[in-house]
């Protein structure tokens, strides 16, 4: 029993330490249906389409793995819109119509809760935007979001044949909190888009609460998609897409894949991550009868992992729900010229 617990000990010892440098391969969650919420990669993202939209994702990783990353996420986005008008006398008298705001701001939030073996975060994000037209069909938005995090290394009772184990007294127990900041920079057309995105800038240079975590940073990651939409003449459209992630310490990776849309209301996608996985998602959008300008929106993606971990879990899997509203022709200036 007691070479067991000494074996234990050092493996978790080995651990903390390496949670200590932060030197996980995988620091910020992964998403497979990044397509259908860019916010969640890109805080320049929040209100660009114009609707008013209510997210929320569930993600488990490599389910019957013990430890395996799980991810939740709740998100909130919206953008002032010209709502009204207020009237001005020009110089030559005439009466002009001027919208009481210019419908370039957007906004957004999001709660998080993040587990990758015996690492926890828990935090939130609050993105500012604005959106400005480069061209009649394109829009370009800037980004800034303040991030805070609650991070610390679980280890519990549980882990350990016996309760006097020092790892359970152990100051990293109590976790710290960490203020971060995020930049993103969003291009919009009806066709295709392209985005890129820095994420914790500061590198948890800046911590509040247990000195234990004096050593504890994080990478800086950068996101880099894009997508086009080729339209078939009828209701059906095929849209390629891809995404490169890359951090200071990590060699890119990049999603690359197809989605099939028929109707806005169904669609299908597939997808490689380099690296070893494939990614499979489909999707449905129905409009409720009684609820004008409102759309819901399920999705659901399957990873199958290309190498040996694949043979002792059951795949990954991912689900999206997301509730918008004002779904009409005048959210979008390429119709409304608002």
């Amino acid at each position: 029993m007691k070479t067991s617990r000494t074996i234990k000990s050092l493996i978790f010892l080995f651990v903390l330490s390496v949670a200590g440098q932060v030197a996980f391969s995988q620091q910020l969650p992964l998403y497979s249906q990044y397509v259908y919420n860019k916010f969640l990669i890109n805080p320049a993202h929040a209100g660009s389409d114009g609707y008013t939209s209510y997210n929320i994702t569930t993600r488990e990783q490599w389910i019957g793995y013990s430890g395996a990353p799980r991810t939740y996420s709740l998100s909130y986005q919206t953008r002032i819109l010209k709502k009204g008008y207020r009237l001005n006398q020009n110089i030559f008298n005439n009466t002009v119509y001027r919208a009481k705001t210019t419908g370039r701001i957007g906004l957004g939030g999001y709660l998080f809760s993040d587990r990758n073996g015996l690492v926890r975060r828990t935090g939130f994000q609050t993105s500012y935007s604005y959106h400005s037209w480069v061209r009649d069909f394109t829009q370009l938005s800037l980004g800034l979001a303040l991030t805070g995090y609650y991070f610390r290394i679980d280890v519990d009772e549980n882990s350990f044949e016996e309760s006097t184990e020092p790892l359970l007294n152990d100051n990293l127990r109590k976790g710290v909190f960490v203020p971060d900041i995020d930049f993103g920079v969003y291009l919009l057309n009806p066709r295709y888009d392209i985005g890129f995105s820095a994420l914790q800038l500061l590198g948890a240079v800046s911590k509040i609460g247990n000195y234990d975590y004096r050593n504890y940073w994080m990478d800086r990651h950068f996101y880099l998609f894009g997508s086009y939409t080729f339209y078939s003449g009828t209701k059906a459209e095929l849209q390629p897409t891809v995404l490169i992630k890359m951090s200071e310490q990590i060699r890119p990776q990049a999603d690359i894949g197809l989605i099939y849309n028929y109707d806005q209301t169904i669609w299908g996608g597939l997808a490689y991550r380099t690296g070893g996985a494939l990614i499979t998602n489909i999707g449905v959008k129905f409009i409720p009868s009684r609820v004008k300008m409102t759309s819901v929106f399920i999705g659901y993606a399957f990873d199958i992992t290309l190498n040996k971990i694949q043979s002792v879990t059951y795949g990954t899997h991912e689900v999206t729900m997301a509730l918008k509203f004002g779904d009409s022709a005048k959210r979008f200036r390429w119709l409304d010229r608002y």
